[in-house]
Protein backbone atom coordinates (compact mmCIF):
# COMPACT_ATOMS: atom_id res chain seq x y z
CA UNK A 1 0.00 0.00 0.00
CA UNK A 2 1.51 3.68 -0.77
CA UNK A 3 1.86 5.89 1.92
CA UNK A 4 -0.13 8.44 0.73
CA UNK A 5 -3.38 5.98 0.62
CA UNK A 6 -2.27 5.31 4.76
CA UNK A 7 -3.44 9.08 5.64
CA UNK A 8 -6.87 8.08 4.46
CA UNK A 9 -6.60 5.09 7.20
CA UNK A 10 -5.81 7.56 9.79
CA UNK A 11 -2.32 6.38 9.90
CA UNK A 12 0.49 8.87 10.60
CA UNK A 13 2.70 9.24 7.40
CA UNK A 14 4.74 11.93 6.09
CA UNK A 15 2.77 15.05 4.48
CA UNK A 16 5.86 15.53 2.26
CA UNK A 17 5.52 11.65 0.92
CA UNK A 18 1.64 12.24 0.46
CA UNK A 19 2.13 15.52 -1.83
CA UNK A 20 4.36 13.55 -4.01
CA UNK A 21 1.66 11.03 -4.77
CA UNK A 22 -1.08 11.18 -7.18
CA UNK A 23 -3.14 7.91 -7.55
CA UNK A 24 -5.97 7.94 -9.96
CA UNK A 25 -8.33 5.03 -9.15
CA UNK A 26 -10.81 2.97 -11.54
CA UNK A 27 -12.93 6.14 -12.75
CA UNK A 28 -11.23 8.27 -15.71
CA UNK A 29 -10.30 4.58 -17.07
CA UNK A 30 -14.12 3.85 -16.58
CA UNK A 31 -15.14 7.20 -18.56
CA UNK A 32 -12.95 6.73 -21.13
CA UNK A 33 -14.36 3.13 -22.09
CA UNK A 34 -17.85 4.33 -22.10
CA UNK A 35 -16.67 7.24 -24.96
CA UNK A 36 -17.99 6.44 -28.65
CA UNK A 37 -14.97 6.12 -30.65
CA UNK A 38 -12.83 9.51 -31.29
CA UNK A 39 -9.76 10.66 -31.91
CA UNK A 40 -10.19 12.16 -28.49
CA UNK A 41 -11.00 8.90 -26.98
CA UNK A 42 -7.44 7.16 -28.60
CA UNK A 43 -5.51 9.90 -27.06
CA UNK A 44 -7.05 9.75 -23.64
CA UNK A 45 -7.04 5.85 -23.85
CA UNK A 46 -3.09 5.88 -24.81
CA UNK A 47 -2.60 7.92 -21.32
CA UNK A 48 -4.49 5.27 -18.86
CA UNK A 49 -1.95 4.06 -16.51
CA UNK A 50 0.57 6.93 -17.38
CA UNK A 51 1.98 9.04 -14.82
CA UNK A 52 0.11 11.80 -13.45
CA UNK A 53 0.98 15.53 -12.94
CA UNK A 54 -0.51 17.67 -10.31
CA UNK A 55 -2.49 20.07 -12.01
CA UNK A 56 -3.97 23.91 -10.99
CA UNK A 57 -6.68 23.05 -13.74
CA UNK A 58 -7.75 20.45 -11.37
CA UNK A 59 -9.82 22.22 -8.72
CA UNK A 60 -11.18 20.05 -5.80
CA UNK A 61 -14.89 20.83 -5.07
CA UNK A 62 -15.08 20.60 -1.40
CA UNK A 63 -13.01 17.97 -1.06
CA UNK A 64 -14.03 14.89 -2.84
CA UNK A 65 -17.91 14.85 -1.90
CA UNK A 66 -18.69 12.28 -4.63
CA UNK A 67 -17.12 9.28 -2.44
CA UNK A 68 -16.23 11.36 0.76
CA UNK A 69 -18.17 14.03 3.34
CA UNK A 70 -17.60 17.56 2.25
CA UNK A 71 -15.39 19.83 3.57
CA UNK A 72 -13.93 17.01 5.75
CA UNK A 73 -9.85 16.24 6.26
CA UNK A 74 -10.58 12.99 4.87
CA UNK A 75 -12.25 14.14 1.80
CA UNK A 76 -9.64 16.96 0.88
CA UNK A 77 -6.93 14.42 1.56
CA UNK A 78 -8.58 12.60 -1.23
CA UNK A 79 -9.06 15.27 -3.36
CA UNK A 80 -4.98 15.85 -2.99
CA UNK A 81 -4.03 12.69 -3.18
CA UNK A 82 -6.16 12.63 -6.99
CA UNK A 83 -3.72 15.14 -8.27
CA UNK A 84 -6.17 18.56 -7.77
CA UNK A 85 -3.66 21.22 -7.66
CA UNK A 86 -6.17 23.50 -5.78
CA UNK A 87 -8.38 22.63 -3.09
CA UNK A 88 -11.43 24.97 -1.71
CA UNK A 89 -12.45 25.39 1.57
CA UNK A 90 -16.25 26.99 1.86
CA UNK A 91 -15.86 29.69 4.00
CA UNK A 92 -18.57 30.38 6.86
CA UNK A 93 -18.52 31.43 10.42
CA UNK A 94 -19.52 30.20 14.24
CA UNK A 95 -21.86 31.86 17.14
CA UNK A 96 -18.29 33.12 18.11
CA UNK A 97 -17.10 34.18 14.49
CA UNK A 98 -14.48 31.76 14.04
CA UNK A 99 -13.86 31.05 10.65
CA UNK A 100 -14.68 27.60 9.27
CA UNK A 101 -15.47 25.28 6.40
CA UNK A 102 -18.52 24.61 5.67
CA UNK A 103 -20.69 25.09 2.01
CA UNK A 104 -23.60 26.72 3.66
CA UNK A 105 -24.38 28.82 6.89
CA UNK A 106 -26.84 26.56 7.46
CA UNK A 107 -25.96 23.04 6.21
CA UNK A 108 -24.99 21.23 9.05
CA UNK A 109 -28.43 19.10 9.67
CA UNK A 110 -27.42 17.80 6.22
CA UNK A 111 -23.43 17.67 5.99
CA UNK A 112 -23.21 16.74 9.91
CA UNK A 113 -24.25 14.06 12.79
CA UNK A 114 -25.49 17.06 14.67
CA UNK A 115 -29.20 16.00 14.86
CA UNK A 116 -28.49 12.81 16.19
CA UNK A 117 -26.19 14.96 19.28
CA UNK A 118 -27.44 17.09 22.42
CA UNK A 119 -26.27 20.08 19.83
CA UNK A 120 -29.21 19.44 18.36
CA UNK A 121 -31.58 21.66 21.01
CA UNK A 122 -29.66 24.66 19.33
CA UNK A 123 -30.37 24.82 16.38
CA UNK A 124 -32.26 27.20 14.52
CA UNK A 125 -34.92 24.72 13.81
CA UNK A 126 -35.88 21.79 15.02
CA UNK A 127 -36.20 18.48 13.44
CA UNK A 128 -40.17 18.10 11.79
CA UNK A 129 -41.26 14.87 10.25
CA UNK A 130 -42.95 14.28 6.69
CA UNK A 131 -47.03 14.77 7.26
CA UNK A 132 -48.82 14.64 4.80
CA UNK A 133 -47.06 16.67 1.86
CA UNK A 134 -45.18 18.79 3.88
CA UNK A 135 -41.75 17.16 3.94
CA UNK A 136 -39.03 16.32 6.91
CA UNK A 137 -37.15 19.64 7.79
CA UNK A 138 -34.39 20.64 9.82
CA UNK A 139 -32.29 23.61 9.88
CA UNK A 140 -28.81 23.64 12.07
CA UNK A 141 -26.71 26.90 11.56
CA UNK A 142 -22.57 27.16 12.19
CA UNK A 143 -23.79 30.76 13.80
CA UNK A 144 -26.22 28.29 16.35
CA UNK A 145 -22.64 27.09 17.82
CA UNK A 146 -19.04 28.26 19.39
CA UNK A 147 -16.12 26.73 17.74
CA UNK A 148 -15.41 24.45 20.14
CA UNK A 149 -19.11 22.78 19.83
CA UNK A 150 -18.71 22.26 15.93
CA UNK A 151 -15.25 21.04 16.06
CA UNK A 152 -17.31 18.12 18.52
CA UNK A 153 -19.69 17.23 15.53
CA UNK A 154 -18.37 14.51 12.88
CA UNK A 155 -19.17 15.19 8.50
CA UNK A 156 -21.39 12.90 6.95
CA UNK A 157 -22.57 12.86 3.10
CA UNK A 158 -24.85 15.66 2.22
CA UNK A 159 -28.16 14.34 1.98
CA UNK A 160 -31.35 14.76 3.60
CA UNK A 161 -34.41 11.99 3.42
CA UNK A 162 -37.06 14.61 3.03
CA UNK A 163 -40.12 11.94 3.38
CA UNK A 164 -38.27 10.91 6.89
CA UNK A 165 -40.60 10.49 10.36
CA UNK A 166 -37.28 10.33 12.41
CA UNK A 167 -34.06 11.63 12.91
CA UNK A 168 -32.29 8.75 11.95
CA UNK A 169 -34.50 8.03 8.54
CA UNK A 170 -33.66 11.96 7.88
CA UNK A 171 -30.02 11.71 7.84
CA UNK A 172 -29.82 8.30 5.76
CA UNK A 173 -30.89 10.29 2.51
CA UNK A 174 -27.72 9.68 0.71
CA UNK A 175 -28.13 9.26 -3.49
CA UNK A 176 -27.72 5.88 -4.63
CA UNK A 177 -24.72 7.07 -7.20
CA UNK A 178 -22.67 8.19 -4.16
CA UNK A 179 -21.42 6.06 -1.11
CA UNK A 180 -21.41 6.01 2.80
CA UNK A 181 -18.04 3.59 2.96
CA UNK A 182 -16.17 6.84 4.02
CA UNK A 183 -18.58 8.44 6.00
CA UNK A 184 -18.03 7.05 9.58
CA UNK A 185 -14.94 9.40 9.85
CA UNK A 186 -15.61 13.04 8.82
CA UNK A 187 -13.10 15.34 10.27
CA UNK A 188 -14.45 18.91 10.57
CA UNK A 189 -12.10 21.93 10.19
CA UNK A 190 -11.64 25.39 10.76
CA UNK A 191 -10.29 27.88 8.01
CA UNK A 192 -7.41 27.96 9.42
CA UNK A 193 -6.86 24.31 9.84
CA UNK A 194 -7.71 23.99 5.99
CA UNK A 195 -4.45 26.10 5.31
CA UNK A 196 -2.40 24.09 7.53
CA UNK A 197 -2.71 21.19 5.63
CA UNK A 198 -3.19 22.50 2.30
CA UNK A 199 0.40 23.72 2.82
CA UNK A 200 1.33 20.46 3.79
CA UNK A 201 -0.22 18.53 0.84
CA UNK A 202 1.83 21.28 -1.38
CA UNK A 203 -2.12 22.43 -3.61
CA UNK A 204 -3.46 26.15 -3.80
CA UNK A 205 -5.93 27.70 -2.14
CA UNK A 206 -9.24 28.71 -3.50
CA UNK A 207 -11.88 29.81 -0.38
CA UNK A 208 -15.11 31.00 -1.28
CA UNK A 209 -16.54 33.17 1.34
CA UNK A 210 -20.10 32.17 2.01
CA UNK A 211 -23.53 34.40 1.91
CA UNK A 212 -24.29 34.70 5.73
CA UNK A 213 -27.65 33.35 7.02
CA UNK A 214 -28.08 35.62 9.59
CA UNK A 215 -28.36 39.62 9.39
CA UNK A 216 -24.87 41.44 9.27
CA UNK A 217 -23.01 42.97 10.71
CA UNK A 218 -23.21 40.30 13.77
CA UNK A 219 -22.73 41.80 16.62
CA UNK A 220 -20.31 44.40 15.31
CA UNK A 221 -18.70 42.23 12.95
CA UNK A 222 -19.45 43.16 8.82
CA UNK A 223 -19.45 42.10 5.26
CA UNK A 224 -16.04 43.63 5.13
CA UNK A 225 -14.60 42.48 8.19
CA UNK A 226 -15.58 38.71 7.40
CA UNK A 227 -14.28 39.55 4.02
CA UNK A 228 -10.81 40.93 5.61
CA UNK A 229 -11.01 38.19 8.27
CA UNK A 230 -10.39 35.61 5.09
CA UNK A 231 -7.60 37.55 3.64
CA UNK A 232 -6.12 38.01 7.01
CA UNK A 233 -5.61 34.03 7.73
CA UNK A 234 -3.44 33.76 4.59
CA UNK A 235 -1.45 36.54 5.65
CA UNK A 236 -0.98 35.00 9.24
CA UNK A 237 0.06 31.89 8.15
CA UNK A 238 2.45 33.31 5.53
CA UNK A 239 0.60 32.20 2.16
CA UNK A 240 1.86 33.92 -1.06
CA UNK A 241 -1.30 35.77 -2.53
CA UNK A 242 -0.20 34.10 -5.36
CA UNK A 243 -1.09 30.88 -4.32
CA UNK A 244 -4.51 32.30 -3.51
CA UNK A 245 -7.92 32.44 -5.63
CA UNK A 246 -10.49 33.79 -3.13
CA UNK A 247 -14.20 33.65 -4.74
CA UNK A 248 -17.54 34.92 -3.86
CA UNK A 249 -20.85 35.21 -5.39
CA UNK A 250 -21.40 38.47 -4.04
CA UNK A 251 -19.60 41.13 -6.41
CA UNK A 252 -18.91 43.13 -3.52
CA UNK A 253 -16.66 40.70 -1.89
CA UNK A 254 -14.43 40.69 -5.23
CA UNK A 255 -14.52 44.38 -5.47
CA UNK A 256 -13.81 44.65 -1.37
CA UNK A 257 -10.41 42.17 -2.34
CA UNK A 258 -9.90 44.22 -4.99
CA UNK A 259 -9.77 47.99 -3.41
CA UNK A 260 -7.95 46.81 -0.03
CA UNK A 261 -5.97 43.40 -0.78
CA UNK A 262 -4.81 44.06 -4.61
CA UNK A 263 -2.27 41.31 -4.58
CA UNK A 264 -4.73 38.83 -3.61
CA UNK A 265 -7.63 40.72 -5.46
CA UNK A 266 -6.14 40.23 -8.60
CA UNK A 267 -7.03 36.47 -8.40
CA UNK A 268 -10.17 36.78 -7.06
CA UNK A 269 -12.78 34.68 -8.68
CA UNK A 270 -16.25 36.47 -9.33
CA UNK A 271 -18.51 33.26 -8.99
CA UNK A 272 -21.15 33.45 -11.60
CA UNK A 273 -24.52 32.64 -10.16
CA UNK A 274 -26.50 35.10 -12.39
CA UNK A 275 -30.07 33.64 -12.93
CA UNK A 276 -31.48 35.77 -15.23
CA UNK A 277 -28.32 35.10 -17.84
CA UNK A 278 -28.97 33.66 -21.30
CA UNK A 279 -25.95 32.67 -22.30
CA UNK A 280 -26.01 33.03 -26.17
CA UNK A 281 -27.68 36.93 -25.38
CA UNK A 282 -24.72 38.85 -24.99
CA UNK A 283 -27.62 41.75 -23.64
CA UNK A 284 -28.26 39.76 -20.47
CA UNK A 285 -25.20 40.32 -19.24
CA UNK A 286 -25.11 42.86 -16.78
CA UNK A 287 -22.85 44.12 -15.85
CA UNK A 288 -20.81 43.09 -19.25
CA UNK A 289 -17.73 41.13 -19.29
CA UNK A 290 -15.59 44.52 -20.47
CA UNK A 291 -17.29 46.24 -17.33
CA UNK A 292 -16.68 43.60 -14.96
CA UNK A 293 -12.74 43.72 -16.65
CA UNK A 294 -12.77 47.68 -15.87
CA UNK A 295 -13.94 47.23 -12.51
CA UNK A 296 -10.44 45.16 -11.88
CA UNK A 297 -11.86 41.48 -11.97
CA UNK A 298 -9.70 39.42 -14.00
CA UNK A 299 -11.40 35.46 -12.90
CA UNK A 300 -15.10 34.72 -13.55
CA UNK A 301 -16.62 31.74 -12.85
CA UNK A 302 -19.74 30.63 -14.19
CA UNK A 303 -21.50 27.29 -13.57
CA UNK A 304 -20.12 24.79 -17.08
CA UNK A 305 -23.44 24.79 -18.54
CA UNK A 306 -23.42 28.49 -19.38
CA UNK A 307 -20.22 28.05 -21.25
CA UNK A 308 -21.74 25.51 -23.62
CA UNK A 309 -24.12 25.47 -26.39
CA UNK A 310 -25.07 22.93 -29.01
CA UNK A 311 -24.68 23.76 -32.74
CA UNK A 312 -25.25 21.06 -35.48
CA UNK A 313 -25.43 18.50 -32.93
CA UNK A 314 -21.84 19.61 -31.53
CA UNK A 315 -20.89 21.25 -28.32
CA UNK A 316 -19.42 24.14 -29.14
CA UNK A 317 -18.71 27.65 -26.83
CA UNK A 318 -21.63 30.16 -26.18
CA UNK A 319 -21.70 33.35 -26.97
CA UNK A 320 -20.84 33.96 -23.20
CA UNK A 321 -17.91 31.77 -23.47
CA UNK A 322 -16.98 33.86 -26.17
CA UNK A 323 -17.61 37.18 -24.41
CA UNK A 324 -15.37 36.46 -21.67
CA UNK A 325 -12.70 35.63 -23.70
CA UNK A 326 -12.69 38.50 -25.27
CA UNK A 327 -12.94 40.76 -22.44
CA UNK A 328 -9.60 38.78 -21.32
CA UNK A 329 -11.26 37.33 -18.69
CA UNK A 330 -10.04 33.91 -17.53
CA UNK A 331 -12.33 31.42 -16.69
CA UNK A 332 -12.82 28.81 -14.42
CA UNK A 333 -16.11 26.69 -14.43
CA UNK A 334 -17.90 24.26 -11.75
CA UNK A 335 -19.08 21.25 -11.20
CA UNK A 336 -17.65 18.09 -12.64
CA UNK A 337 -19.04 15.09 -11.60
CA UNK A 338 -21.93 16.79 -9.14
CA UNK A 339 -24.43 14.97 -11.46
CA UNK A 340 -24.72 11.37 -10.98
CA UNK A 341 -24.64 9.17 -14.30
CA UNK A 342 -25.36 11.49 -17.25
CA UNK A 343 -27.70 9.08 -19.73
CA UNK A 344 -30.80 11.23 -18.51
CA UNK A 345 -28.87 13.86 -19.77
CA UNK A 346 -27.00 15.39 -17.18
CA UNK A 347 -29.73 17.45 -15.42
CA UNK A 348 -29.18 21.24 -14.10
CA UNK A 349 -24.96 21.16 -14.51
CA UNK A 350 -25.58 20.56 -18.38
CA UNK A 351 -28.80 22.38 -19.46
CA UNK A 352 -27.40 23.78 -22.58
CA UNK A 353 -26.38 20.53 -24.04
CA UNK A 354 -28.54 18.49 -22.51
CA UNK A 355 -29.75 16.76 -25.93
CA UNK A 356 -26.70 15.62 -26.94
CA UNK A 357 -25.63 13.98 -23.35
CA UNK A 358 -26.57 9.98 -23.40
CA UNK A 359 -24.22 8.92 -20.99
CA UNK A 360 -20.79 8.94 -19.13
CA UNK A 361 -18.74 8.83 -22.17
CA UNK A 362 -20.03 12.33 -23.01
CA UNK A 363 -17.88 13.53 -19.76
CA UNK A 364 -14.62 14.12 -20.98
CA UNK A 365 -15.82 15.87 -24.45
CA UNK A 366 -17.15 18.19 -22.26
CA UNK A 367 -13.96 18.81 -20.26
CA UNK A 368 -12.30 18.59 -23.32
CA UNK A 369 -14.60 21.88 -25.35
CA UNK A 370 -14.04 23.72 -21.50
CA UNK A 371 -10.54 23.26 -22.09
CA UNK A 372 -9.33 23.46 -25.67
CA UNK A 373 -12.38 25.44 -27.27
CA UNK A 374 -13.55 27.78 -24.47
CA UNK A 375 -9.98 28.02 -22.85
CA UNK A 376 -11.20 27.49 -19.30
CA UNK A 377 -7.75 27.50 -16.56
CA UNK A 378 -9.57 25.18 -14.26
CA UNK A 379 -12.58 23.13 -13.43
CA UNK A 380 -14.22 22.32 -9.98
CA UNK A 381 -14.97 18.64 -9.47
CA UNK A 382 -16.41 16.11 -7.09
CA UNK A 383 -14.06 13.78 -8.10
CA UNK A 384 -10.57 15.30 -8.87
CA UNK A 385 -9.32 12.37 -10.22
CA UNK A 386 -11.48 12.95 -13.84
CA UNK A 387 -10.15 16.49 -14.26
CA UNK A 388 -6.52 15.12 -13.57
CA UNK A 389 -6.35 12.10 -15.89
CA UNK A 390 -7.50 14.87 -18.38
CA UNK A 391 -5.55 17.46 -17.70
CA UNK A 392 -2.68 15.17 -17.23
CA UNK A 393 -2.99 13.44 -20.55
CA UNK A 394 -2.93 17.02 -22.52
CA UNK A 395 -0.10 18.36 -20.60
CA UNK A 396 -2.01 21.27 -18.98
CA UNK A 397 -0.87 23.37 -16.28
Amino acid sequence: MRIASLALLGLTVSTASFATEIELGPRPAYLVGQMSDSALKDKLAACIGQPTKRTNFSISHRGAPLQFPEHTEEGYRAGALMGAGILECDVTFTKDKELVCRHSQNDLHTTTNILATDLAAQCTSAFTPAEGDTPASAECRTSDLTLTEFKSLRGKMDSANKAAASVKAYMNGTAPWRTELYGGTGTLMTHKESIALFKDLGVKFTPELKAPKIDMPYEGFSQADYAQKLIDDYKEAGVSPSDVFPQSFNLNDVLYWIENEPEFGKQAVYLDGRRNIDPMDPSTFSPSMNELKEMGVNFIAPPLWVLLAVQDGKIVPSAYAKAAKEADLDIITWTLERSGPLAAGGGWYYQTVGPVIDGDGKMLEVVDVLAQDVGVKGIFSDWPATTSFYASCMDLN
